[in-house]
Parts: structure tokens; C-alpha cells; sequence
């Protein structure tokens, strides 16, 4: 183990009050009678690996579901506090602890809690400021519920607080989208971070049957790809740096945790299904909650890649592709001691010329068209 790495943790949260029409995450709305025993088991393993935590440097923690709001403030508090512990963290000034929420979870003594044991960015899920497209899509909360705890969050004083979107939702147009956007950014104070996702049908989920069954239709392609221009555009306008495929963030309010996964940086994830980057191995625990809680750490991991240095630098390139600003030739080479633009010349003349990426003095980045059809170009990386 190398001694002294920046890593990240991530926390999964599985409980939720009810499964959105569109999740396919592994989440659970009828186990909240396990909400304990489970952080017992996080606790847990965050003991058996006590020497990761010992021997690096923690520089973001994210707890993320399901939704972390909808369990006992008290349990978010036991998870964060042995991590301290372990990691012998006795400032959290310089670490960004992110927990995601959900409106109608939530209370105000709930978010003072949170302040209160060094948590210091919220991710409201919020999807649209429209009531009956939240209902569409099997949300159980309102933008009425959302202001609220935007609210709360403000006086109990958070200063980092992320609000999440979607596009190219069924029966959604682009007047829907402005209305949305509008009202976010009329808040008093602004959200220092926006994330605009593009609703992805999954397979056996709620909305791909309605969708399969003709009661809800999607918006056309041209029409989706009109509406992320349109996001683009407007938050742009008020001072929002694009700086990722789907996030918007003030000046210094970038999301670290997601930096560092698109920087290839090291993480440890604790719980159900998390997922975790350390020493070149891409390995997750299980999926199944009885196997997660019933068998020792060990046990309920999965290795899915070792990788090797050829397929380090495939992925620094898919996962540098998606920031705006792409990929740093300089710190390629700093990191690798080889030139991208020789190690993949082949892939890179292709994108070239398909006016899909640009080379710009030391930087390799997507282009307008290259936004549009970036599945495209992290596909010559895979």
C-alpha cells in the first residue's frame, strides 16, 4: 500500500422512501427496519480496513443511495465519527463531506445535525421545479418540500450546497426546463453547484414499461440535445463554469469527489454495492443486502479489474474526456512519462477528424459536436 495518497470515501445508503419510476440503483424502500444492524455492518468494515484509512490522506467523503435522509441523522453521525476516529481527523475544514438528500426526508434539526458533525456540502435532489413532472416520474416529494429545505439548509448555515436536474423526461419540454431553471436561479442565495442529468431508460425499471407500453413517451433526440444546449447556454449566462458533460458550479465550488474520480484518483467505498479504485483494482461489494450483512468484509468483495498501466491510460483518457476542460498533456506525461499525443495518435486523428475533440495547445478536449456524441468518444478509449 502506497503511504500518504490523497483517497476519497464513499458511503452507500440504500434506504429510500420509495424507489423512484426511473432507478436502477440498489436501493430499497421496505427495509428501513435494517437501517441499523446495516450501519453496524459499515462500521464494521470500516474497521477491517483500518490501514487504508491509517496511511492516506482522506480528502473527501460522499455518502450517496438510495438517500442518505431518509435514515436516523444519528446513524449518518456514528459512520462519519469512526472514520475520524480511524483516521485520526480532528479538522474537517479541508476534507468536502457531501451527503446527498431528498426533500420530504429531511428536517431542519436534521440538517444542524449534519453541519454539526462536519458535513459541509448538501446534493439536493431536486429533478424539476414542476409538480406534476415529479409525479410523472415517481418522486414522492414537491418543489414546495424542496424550497423548504433549500431553506433549512441556508439558515442552519451551509455555504456548499449542490441542486440536481434532469432533461429528457417523459411529457418534459423545453418551456418546463426554463420554468426549472429559472426558479433555481432565483433562489436568494444562488446554489453554488448545478448537476443536469439526461434521464437514462433502464432496463426493468418503472418508466421502460410505461415507456414500452405507450402511456409515457420520451422527447426526440433533437429535442433533448436542444434542451442540454438551452441548459448550457443559460447557466453559462449567470456565471456557472461548465465544467463536466453534466455539472454547472460557481467559481471554487467544483465537486472534489467527482474531480478526483475523473482524475483517476484513488477511493474506498463502505457499504452495499459500493464501488472502490485502490492500487490500479477496480473491485465493489455485493449487491445482495443479506450477503453484505450476514458475511465478514472480506467476503463480500468482487474484483471486476487489475488493471495494467496500458489500461490506466485508456481510462485517464475515457474519464479526462469528460471534463470541459479535457485532458492535460503535460499531466499526462507527469503521470505516465509517455506523450498521449503519440500513444494515441491513431484514436485521436479519427476524433480529429470527425470534428469530435480538438487538440488545444496542452489540452485535449471535447468539442460542441464531441458534447453531443461523447459516448462516441470515450468509446475509442475502452
Amino acid at each position: 500500500m502506497k503511504i500518504n495518497m490523497e483517497i476519497g470515501i464513499y458511503i452507500h445508503i440504500p434506504f429510500c422512501v420509495k424507489k423512484c419510476d426511473y432507478c436502477d440503483f440498489v436501493s430499497y424502500s421496505n427495509k428501513f427496519n435494517l437501517q441499523e444492524e446495516y450501519v453496524e455492518k459499515i462500521i464494521q468494515e470500516i474497521e477491517d480496513n483500518k490501514k487504508i484509512l491509517e496511511d492516506n490522506d482522506i480528502t473527501t467523503i460522499y455518502i450517496g443511495g438510495g438517500t442518505p435522509s431518509s435514515i436516523k441523522p444519528n446513524l449518518v453521525k456514528n459512520i462519519l465519527n469512526k472514520i475520524y476516529e480511524i483516521a485520526k481527523i480532528e479538522n474537517t475544514d479541508n476534507i468536502e463531506i457531501t451527503i446527498e438528500v431528498n426533500p420530504g426526508t429531511i428536517t431542519k434539526d436534521n440538517l444542524q445535525l449534519y453541519k454539526n458533525c462536519g458535513i459541509n456540502r448538501l446534493s439536493v435532489g431536486l429533478q424539476s421545479t414542476n409538480n406534476k413532472i415529479l409525479k410523472t416520474i415517481g418522486r414522492v416529494h414537491s418543489y414546495e418540500q424542496f424550497l423548504n429545505t433549500y431553506n433549512w439548509a441556508i439558515e442552519v448555515g451551509f455555504e456548499n450546497i449542490n441542486v440536481d436536474l434532469m432533461l429528457g423526461l417523459p411529457n418534459q419540454t423545453i418551456v418546463d426546463l426554463k420554468e426549472s431553471l429559472k426558479n433555481i436561479i432565483n433562489l436568494n442565495p444562488k446554489p453554488q453547484h448545478i448537476s443536469v442529468y439526461s434521464l437514462i431508460v433502464e432496463e426493468d425499471t418503472e418508466i421502460e414499461r410505461k415507456i414500452r407500453n405507450g402511456i409515457l413517451e420520451l422527447p426526440s433526440e433533437e429535442e433533448e440535445r436542444n434542451q442540454y444546449k438551452y441548459v448550457k447556454n443559460y447557466l453559462e449566462l449567470d456565471g456557472y463554469k461548465h465544467y463536466e458533460i453534466s455539472n454547472f458550479a460557481k467559481e471554487g465550488y467544483k465537486s472534489k469527489h467527482n474531480m478526483n474520480c475523473w482524475e483517476q484518483k484513488e477511493y474506498i467505498g463502505f457499504g452495499l454495492a459500493a464501488h472502490s479504485y485502490i492500487d490500479r483494482c477496480r473491485y465493489s461489494n455485493t449487491t445482495d443486502l443479506k450477503s453484505y450483512l450476514n458475511n465478514e468484509s472480506k467476503y463480500i468483495k468482487e474484483i471486476h479489474e487489475e488493471q495494467s498501466i496500458d489500461d490506466m491510460k485508456k481510462e485517464y483518457m475515457l474519464l479526462g474526456l469528460r471534463k470541459l476542460e479535457g485532458i492535460s498533456i503535460s499531466k499526462f506525461k507527469e503521470k505516465f512519462g509517455e506523450n498521449p499525443i503519440y500513444l494515441f495518435r491513431n484514436e485521436l486523428q479519427k476524433l480529429v477528424e470527425e470534428e469530435l475533440i480538438i487538440i488545444d495547445l496542452d489540452n485535449i478536449k471535447l468539442t460542441s459536436k464531441g458534447l453531443d456524441l461523447a459516448n462516441l468518444v470515450w468509446e475509442e478509449f475502452v
